[in-house]
């Protein structure tokens, strides 16, 4: 399990999470309900993990939506400890990632 992930679960649990305004732009466009991201948050399974990026560890996950799999990336605000920062979030394009959306496909 990552760290970043543990530590987003706590924050989101104790409701110290925050939606970038890209975040919101992103759900909107892809009809993802910020309610479903967030129930869907536990049973995230990890993509791709950044725990020394730039602007604080941040990770990729994978998330169900009525049935319907999403990325979600998630982070925590360098040199903070809170809130979870909902980052983004997305329907993965099949043609970009593996049949199971963990593994991006070579160009």
């Amino acid at each position: 399990m990552s760290k970043t992930l543990e530590q987003v679960q706590t924050l989101v649990a104790r409701g110290e999470v925050r939606i970038s305004d890209h975040g919101y732009d992103e759900l909107a466009k892809d009809d993802i309900f910020t309610v479903d991201v967030l129930a869907g948050l536990n049973a995230a399974k990890i993509v791709e993990d950044y725990p020394d990026a730039e602007r604080g560890p941040s990770v990729l996950v994978l998330q169900e939506t009525a049935g319907s799999p999403i990325h979600v990336v998630w982070g925590i605000p360098k040199g903070r400890s809170t809130p979870a920062v909902l980052i983004t979030a997305y329907r993965p394009d099949p043609k970009r990632w593996s049949a199971d959306f963990m593994r991006r496909k070579k160009p």
